[in-house]
């Protein structure tokens, strides 16, 4: 059975006296600095001159180089996976660092000294620290890829506690498990999504329905996040009574009538590229690059003319109507 850790697993006497670094001041590294701080640690910012040092000292943080979290006995790196491999920190045999991120431990692009770790909020940045100021955490994958001191389990449970990470639960992953299933959910889930509600559009379209209305339903309307917020908190088979006798039969009735297209062989296609290392090899001829592919992928998919379509459509309907 796989294992869960709580926050009665966490002991912050394991760290207790250890100097503790925050690499990058974005959304995740913010929250957990933020977050840290208000658990009784002490913690120092080590980013870039920039705004976002300029915000951790605004803050009230003491935020130096990256290069001064050498120095520290644990270091949490929280920027973009991309940007990790080329930090210039170095790590002694009795030191951890935690990634947010599976990704480069399960790709090798993080070959560091001493203890190896992850904590993965399974959660936006923003929302690590409204969720830990609301009390009520949230849920997180965690992992240690390597322990030389003996240590790095209590010591990455007491950090996971202090950021808010054990209060609803940490699942313990490998850094290859974490990758894959993330990777896979914006690779594979999301691709295969994005398809299934474009052919519905298509479909409604051609019955003659609205535009407006077809993208009230799939999200301006919000039922869809709210249905989704009751089926997290009471699950599938007890939210099934809140719809009506004609809904439940409907879905229930016609489930399997997708059953013949090969789906599932198009995804394992698509994780095989992610578990063998094809799209971290990609993804760093990317970024080599300097990003060219993303950008025009970016214009097609996400340029100023949806843009606009989209800030037009929600002028006319949904909560922006209502403020006006």
């Amino acid at each position: 059975m796989t294992k869960i850790f709580y926050e009665k697993d966490a002991d912050a006497k394991a760290i207790e006296g250890q100097s503790i670094a925050i690499v990058g001041y974005g959304n995740q590294g913010r929250s957990w600095a933020l977050n840290l701080r208000d658990s009784g640690l002490a913690v120092r910012v080590c980013v870039r001159a920039d705004q976002t040092r300029d915000q951790a000292r605004e803050d009230g943080f003491e935020a130096g180089e990256i290069s001064d979290a050498s120095a520290a006995d644990i270091v949490c790196v929280l920027v973009p996976d991309d940007a990790i491999s080329g930090l210039p920190i170095e790590r002694r045999d009795d030191s951890l660092t935690i990634l947010a991120s599976g990704y480069c431990l399960a790709f090798d692009r993080f070959p560091h000294k001493g203890d190896l770790a992850m904590i993965a909020p399974r959660m936006l940045g923003p929302e690590v620290r409204l969720c830990y100021e609301e009390g009520v955490g949230f849920i997180t994958a965690l992992g240690v890829e390597k322990d030389v001191t003996g240590t790095a389990l209590a010591r990455t449970l007491a950090v996971a506690n202090a950021v808010g990470g054990l209060r609803q639960g940490a699942i313990e992953m490998s850094a290859k498990q974490e990758a894959v299933l993330d990777l896979a959910v914006e690779q594979v889930l999301s691709p295969a999504m994005t398809l299934v509600s474009q052919s519905f559009v298509s479909t409604m379209l051609e019955e003659g329905i609205p535009l407006e209305a077809i993208i009230t339903e799939l999200v301006l309307s919000g039922e869809v996040e709210r249905s989704y917020r009751i089926l997290r908190d009471i699950g599938f088979a007890r939210q099934l009574s809140f719809h009506s006798p004609t809904s439940q039969y409907g879905q229930l009735s016609r489930r399997g009538e997708f059953d013949g297209f090969d789906v599932a062989a198009k995804m394992r296609e698509l994780t095989k590229q992610i578990t063998s290392g094809k799209f971290a090899d990609e993804w760093d001829a990317e970024a080599a690059s300097g990003y060219k592919k993303l950008e025009e992928l970016r214009q097609e998919h996400a340029g100023s003319a949806i843009v606009d379509f989209e800030d037009e459509l929600r002028n006319r309907l949904g909560p922006r109507v209502g403020s006006k």
